[in-house]
Parts: C-alpha cells; structure tokens; sequence
C-alpha cells in the first residue's frame, strides 16, 4: 500500500498514548539544545525553507512507517539531522524500496486497481455522453489481411450467428441445424455443445409451415419447459456482465443460458412471446435488458436480472417484418422493417418512436417529392448522381448498427450502405454498392448485373470504425471521417460464403499475449505505403480488437441462394488487430 505521507498533503492524526507524549517533549528539547549550540548552515537552512510547510508535531504525527524499511540500508542516523532532512532521507529510502520491489516483481495491486477503476469511469462518462469519441482508424493498418486469425468448424448447416464475451474467454455459434456450440476464444478448443431438442407437442406438416397458428386460427402454445430450441437458431447475444446467453430462433422462443455451465435457465415464448420467428436480438450495452425482433413484426423487451427474469413490454409500427436491431446505452433502440423500408429510432420510456426513410429511391418517389419534400423537412436536396452510374430502388431494410446514440448505419438489398444522423429523416451520405454486382447468366437477357445487398452490419462502438458484410468473399472495413458526415473504405479482410453476422470486441493486451492462435508482430508507421501522417487522426490511447463473424454457404433467412466455390464453408472466423506503433 502507498504511504499516506505520499498519497495526501494532509495527514491524519493518531492518536497518541503517553509514553508517545514523553517522547515528543524529549525530542523538541533535544531540538531546542541543538538549536542553541549549533548554527545551522545556509545549506540547511535553505532545505528546511522548502521542506518545513509542516510544524514538527505535525512530522512525529506522521505515519512513515520505517519499520517497513530495511534498517541495514538507511545507514547511521545523524544526531544533528534537522527534521527536514529526515523527512527527505525517509523519502528517498522508500522510492529505493519501490524500485527495488518492481525489479522483483511485486506490485502494489491496490494502486492498480485504482488506475483501472478510473479508466473505466472515464470510458463510462465518454460513452454516456452518447457521441463518438475514439478516431482509432488511422492507429491500425487495414492494408493488408490480419495475420492472426482463427477459425472454428463443425456446424452441419449454415452459422447464422457468432457471439463472443466480454471478457473474452468465450465465442458462441449458431447453426441452421439447431445446435449451439461453445468455444475457448483463447485457443479455438470446443468446450461444449447445446443440441436441439425434441418438441413436446405434435405437428403436422401443415402446422409447420405456418406462423406459430393451427388450423382453426388459435395460436398454438409452445411448452416453456423444453430445454432449449426445437428448430433453427438465428441469433445470439451475450449480456454485460458475461452470466447470461440469449438465443433466438424458427421456434418463435427466447432462450436464456448460463454462459459458464450452458444450463438452462429461462424460456420466453406463449402468450407474451412473438408469434413469429424471432430473428435477431440483442442486449442494451452494459445490462441485463433485452430486445427481441421478429417476423410478427414487433419488437419485445425483456429483463433478465436475476430479480426479474421476465417480460416486460411490446412495441408497434413497422408494417413487415423486423430483420434487425441494434441498442447502445440509451433508453431506446433502432430496427428496420425490411420491405416498409423504414429505419425506426424507438424511445421506449416515452412511448414514441422517430421514423427514417431507407436509402434507395425510385424515380416516381423523387418526382412526387420534388423540391416541397425537402423543403418541408428543411432539409437539403442531395446532389444529382451521375448518369453513368448506375441506380437501384431499395426493396428491403436488411440490417442496422448503432455508431452512438444519434449516429447509425443501415444496408438493404440495393447494396446500399446508409449513413443516418438523428436530427435527419433521411440519409446524409450513401455508399451504393458497397459489395459490387452479382452477375448471373440469363438465356434470354444475358448476364444480369444485381447488387449484393448488405448482409450484415457492426461497429466498434463510439469509434469511428464499422464493417460490413455480403457473399462476394470479403468483409469491408469502412472508416467514418472525422465530422462523421461521410465514410470509406480502408481494408478488407476474406471472409467466403455469406457473412450472416459481424461483432467488433475490444480486447487487452494479456488477450492478445495469452491468445494461442494470436501471431505477435510489430508494425510501424514506416512499413505502410502511402499513409497520410498528416491528416491522420489518431488516438494514441487505441486498444486491440477482434472481429467475429459467422458464414455459411446460405443465407441466414432463408435457402433461395448458396455459394459454394471460394472455399466457402459453415464456420467461423475471429481475427485480431493490434494497433501500430509510431
């Protein structure tokens, strides 16, 4: 522990006993004699000027605790020595105890602990504040693909979702098939594995390709009991605190699992449960609060804390299925609606709800808005496109990814990606194919161009990096400019097959350092061509980060497509990136 002599300026007395009271009067009578005998020295003197802001009771009330400090080294003591001068022997006694006890490897853990408390306080007041405050682009290299990577096999079917923890012992997948696997992150090993279970009700055939209703129009009750998922599992989320697993699939139920044992604890379906397939969920950043979307075309919140463990509300508006969702620490959350192509920002303590306009338009909407749309909105028109370049009308909203809480992102199947701030209804900048065109041979038109819409969406929370996902065999890491009024691309990692989920997780050093598959390489500024030291903003403060993501040879939702060539396989990938030196 510090020494209060050097943690405070003003330390608190103890009380004394009286064999401590004889003591201090015999000390001052001693100074009192060597005061009258011995002139001090201007050298003296002048220590005792910078060293004597405290009275001498003040220095014997002071806890220096010499006996913690080895006798042999402090030499003889000097009878004439002021007690400035012992004040500074003291001193430079214990800072040669400190050095000494780093080089053998102790520590004080409590300071520590301190240090790493308040980063994390100041990390926690950056983050409420709700706006981006970490510009790490320009701390990485994204020129080339990342060295280090692991890859984890044995899904039968597609993956259509990776989580990985927190703390970053953990990487959970999700298959086509049902099951849920469980992996050691620190050395790709599987741990265990959830199967799918057996349904405790019958169904015909006509029931199962229904939306969760029989025949005669009822809804049709799913037995809370099963222990787990008795169809596809779509998507997976892990909470704050590391404890809980959510899953979410075909099944219309919501499954809660422990992360350390994969017990089951919880299922959320019924009447308070969506009547449809429930296809992605996810936590509110540092809670146990859930969100749910659905086919149903609803969005359902639940708590998870051990007190509650239970429902708690539904909310309205889209008009066609919810396909994504995304929350950071607000109250609130943001969805889109897939073919209603709307973007909806929900605040779910005042009941309301903000809608946004997709990306794409088409050509009968701009000349029904004219200029009395954006004027209406005060709103400026958007630039002209070239006529060379070509336009597609956004169909369907497929995902969205919260930069902060008025920043956001979204991509459809017009290949478009969308940058949206919450004080615009509609999209300040627009990257159209941002995954190129797909080209598939034709007997009658030739080869048709269509884009490949946008399959998956992450962002390193409140920084200025995010990536995106298709099936062209590569995830694109784009790098938001520093007004946050545009983006663009700056690497690109392979990734075969259809990239069904993206998940940015900051990590630490040890990770890195204790991480088998990790290879350690430094890389400085001057290995990389063409860098722009100038302009660069950087945080010198960057951490390393992993990026997950889970692939298939099929989309996540459904079987009308499957890519098989490239090496596309049903796996999936974690690589690591480690911030340059300068």
């Amino acid at each position: 522990m510090p020494d209060p002599f050097f943690s405070s300026s003003k330390p608190r007395k103890r009380k004394r006993s009286d064999g401590a009271s004889h003591m201090l009067g015999a000390q001052k009578l001693a100074k009192t004699s060597r005061d009258t005998k011995q002139p001090k020295s201007s050298k003296k003197a002048t220590r005792d000027e910078e060293l004597s802001d405290r009275t001498d009771e003040d220095i014997e009330d002071m806890d220096l605790r010499a006996d913690e400090i080895d006798p042999g080294a402090s030499g003889d003591e000097d009878d004439n020595e002021t007690p400035a001068e012992k004040r500074l022997r003291l001193a430079q006694l214990y800072l040669e105890s400190v050095k000494t006890s780093l080089v053998d490897g102790e520590y004080d853990a409590a300071e520590i602990d301190r240090e790493l408390i308040s980063a994390r306080l100041k990390q926690d007041v950056l983050e409420h504040s709700g706006k981006v405050h970490r510009f790490i682009a320009d701390s990485f290299d994204f020129s080339t693909a990342p060295s280090s990577s692991l890859r984890t096999t044995g899904h039968r079917y597609t993956v259509t979702s990776a989580a990985a923890s927190g703390d970053g012992n953990y990487l959970f997948t999700c298959g086509k098939e049902g099951h849920i696997f469980k992996w050691d992150l620190m050395s790709g090993k599987k741990l265990g594995v959830i199967y799918k279970a057996r349904p405790s009700f019958s169904q015909s055939s006509a029931d199962k390709k229904g939306k969760g209703k029989a025949k005669d129009g009822s809804v049709k009750q799913i037995d809370l009991h099963v222990k787990g998922h008795t169809d596809e599992v779509l998507s997976l989320a892990i909470s704050g605190d590391d404890k809980f697993l959510a899953s979410s699939g075909k099944d219309r139920r919501v499954c809660v699992w422990d992360v350390e044992t994969c017990e089951w604890r919880k299922t959320f379906g019924g009447y308070l449960g969506h009547k449809d397939s429930v296809v992605y969920i996810t936590f509110k950043k540092g809670s146990n609060q859930l969100y749910t979307a659905s086919l149903d075309r609803t969005i359902k919140i639940y708590d998870l804390s051990p007190s509650v463990m239970g429902y708690v509300e539904t909310v309205f508006g889209h008009q066609d299925h919810v396909l994504g969702l995304d929350a950071l620490r607000g109250e609130g959350c943001v969805s889109v609606g897939s073919r209603d192509k709307t973007m909806r920002y929900w605040k779910i303590v005042d009941g309301k709800q903000v809608v946004y306009r997709g990306g794409g338009k088409s050509r009968m909407r701009e000349v029904l808005e004219g200029d009395l749309g954006a004027a209406d909105e005060g709103e400026d028109r958007e630039e002209p496109r070239k006529e060379t370049e070509k336009q597609f009308v956004e169909g369907s909203l497929e995902c969205v990814a919260m930069i902060d809480e008025a920043t956001f992102i979204s991509g459809g199947d017009s290949g478009t990606i969308s940058l949206f701030t919450s004080q615009r209804r509609k999209p300040i900048f627009k990257q159209p194919l941002a995954h190129g065109l797909n080209q598939a041979p034709s007997e009658s038109e030739g080869v048709i161009e269509t884009p490949r819409w946008i399959t998956s969406l992450a962002t390193l929370r409140y920084s200025d990096l995010f990536a995106s996902g298709s099936w062209e065999g590569d995830i694109r890491i784009w790098k938001l400019d520093a007004r946050l009024k545009s983006f663009s691309l700056v690497g690109t990692v392979p990734a075969p097959g259809f990239v069904n989920s993206l998940q940015f997780l900051p990590v630490s050093k040890d990770f890195l350092e204790k991480a088998t598959w990790v290879r350690h390489s430094i890389v400085s500024d001057s290995d990389i061509p063409n860098l722009d030291r100038k302009d660069a903003k950087r945080d010198v403060s960057a951490h390393p980060f992993v990026l997950v993501a889970a692939t298939g040879q099929e989309p996540r939702l459904g079987r009308w497509l499957s890519v098989k060539e490239g090496g596309a396989k049903n796996s999936a990938y974690v690589w690591a990136f480690n911030p340059r030196t300068t």
